[in-house]
């Protein structure tokens, strides 16, 4: 392990999703290989899509995706301020792994209105890790052109000047505009936060690159900031997104020889990341759709997390998909819902003291002979556990609020055991099961499971799939992409002068 100290590095955008997170994680895995001890930061998130750590506490995902990156467990000073969107005005504010309460975007915002300094505790988390961890990768949010918001941010540059920290600014050639948004981005900085911002990267690039080399020096000399690099634009690296804008991109269009598989696309959607392995299994075919015809030519319909099950069970039965995806099983489909999506199977969802909102209960889709109150309550957690069917331990993890039990004189059937004798789920057959278990399908032996019923329809190699190898190997490929086409050795210098 090299001992040399490195600065802090922040990726900064000018914009939301222009591949922040996955610069970051290629940097993660640069550095590891190199032979540092790196860590990922980033001081607040705004996602649906979270992560439990070892300890049982909660972040976002792409910072748990970033210290697989870095080869090490994710931890909540990675990110401590976890903001979970449950409305176009409110979010549930997570704070070190744990959930605070809920809070609109005003009060979040105005000085005062909390006795918890928000600031304070981002500034110790970073502090902690880089007590362990050298260098720290850092990551902002959004754009850093945010004039009005300069005085609350407290994850692009005024965490940096905390961590003193070397910035690269991160800009979409893609989306158009790549002049104006870097040189506005930087021009929009005071002083002494432009002092800050050591180089540039162009994402995204499409197309021949020499075509671009006027362009990086005309970008230069106006914004007198170093082109570091610029990053072609892949296809064919696979590392788990946390924008859910990504997900209107997956293909819709039924194959054969694979099984057919449709998440449906919930309003208040979570933890789409669950479905990442499956997205590469070879021997299958991913989609997410809302459209009752898609539903209806699905192998297996799978129900996913919800930030809001109530709210999607109401949607879910106005617009007819409800009744489509029991019309589906009826004719023969799998469905398996996990954790909000395993709610929405039962008899009925009940939220008697309003936990989620108004609505205090709703029929489910009567899947499952379950039946599930809500609770404030969070449990996190990582497990392990056995399926009901026997087979080796499998691993996962729980973010979930809510108690399901049987329904009525129903007997508990449980899809899984957890280390300790603890029940999970409900299996009614193979082709009819829910879960509270976020991960279960990074298991390849529960995927046989889930796949078995649609062996005769399967073309392709009948090899297992190993998610964790695939994950190290995307991670490699990502690292090597980036250093061909980064200056991998200035950015050294940089983070080494005094």
């Amino acid at each position: 392990m090299k001992s040399e100290k490195l600065h802090p590095l922040m990726f900064a955008g000018t914009g939301s999703d222009v591949g922040k997170s996955i610069v970051a994680a290629a940097f993660c895995r640069i550095f590891r290989q190199d032979g540092y001890h790196p860590a990922p930061f980033k001081a607040q998130n705004m996602a649906l899509n979270s992560y439990a750590t070892p300890e049982g506490l909660e972040i976002g995902r792409a910072q748990a995706v970033q210290a697989e990156a870095a080869g090490i467990a994710c931890h909540t000073d990675m990110n401590p301020l976890l903001l979970k969107p449950q409305s176009d005005h409110t979010s549930q504010v997570v704070l070190n792994g744990k959930p605070i309460g809920s809070k609109n975007a005003y009060d979040y915002w105005r000085r005062g209105a909390s006795d918890i300094d928000f600031r304070r505790e981002a500034c110790d988390a970073f502090d902690r890790l880089a007590a362990r961890y050298n260098p720290i990768v850092m990551e902002g949010a959004g754009s850093i052109s945010e004039i009005n918001l300069r005085d609350t941010d407290l994850v692009n540059l005024p965490m940096a000047r905390h961590a003193k920290a070397d910035v690269i600014l991160v800009g979409d050639i893609d989306r158009g505009g790549v002049f104006a948004s870097v040189y506005g981005s930087i021009a929009l900085q005071t002083p002494e936060d432009r002092q800050l911002i050591k180089g540039i990267i162009i994402n995204k690039f499409r197309g021949d690159l020499r075509l671009f080399e006027e362009g990086r020096r005309m970008l230069e000399d106006i914004c007198g900031v170093p082109v570091l690099g610029i990053i072609p634009y892949f296809k064919d690296i696979h590392i788990e997104e946390e924008d859910s804008v990504a997900l209107a991109q997956k293909s819709m269009q039924l194959e054969r020889g694979k099984v057919n598989i449709a998440v449906v696309m919930l309003q208040h959607l979570s933890n789409y990341t669950d479905f990442d392995a499956l997205e590469q299994d070879p021997r299958v075919h991913l989609f997410y759709t809302n459209n009752v015809e898609d539903i209806r030519k699905a192998d297996i319909i799978i129900l996913p997390g919800s930030k809001s099950t109530l709210h999607d069970l109401y949607e879910l039965r106005r617009n007819g998909v409800a009744q489509a995806i029991v019309r589906a099983h009826r004719e023969g489909a799998s469905v398996l819902g996990i954790c909000g999506g395993y709610q929405l199977m039962g008899v009925e969802v009940c939220d008697p003291d309003h936990v989620e909102g108004d609505i205090e209960r709703l029929p489910g889709l009567g899947l499952l002979p379950v039946a599930t109150t809500m609770s404030g309550e969070k449990l996190t957690r990582q497990v392990t556990f056995r399926p009901s069917w026997g087979g080796d331990e499998m691993h996962g993890y729980e973010i979930h609020m809510g108690e399901t039990r049987p329904f009525g004189e129903a007997k508990a059937a449980p899809l899984a055991m957890i280390s300790g004798g603890r029940a999970d789920g409900y299996l009614v057959d193979n082709k009819c099961m829910g879960t509270y278990i976020h991960g279960i399908l990074d298991n390849s032996a529960f995927v046989d499971f889930l796949l078995q019923p649609y062996a005769d329809k399967i073309q392709q190699a009948d090899q297992p799939f190993d998610y964790q190898a695939y994950k190290e190997e995307q991670y490699d490929r990502l690292a090597d992409h980036v250093r061909r086409h980064v200056d991998i050795e200035r950015i050294y210098k940089i983070l080494t002068q005094q």
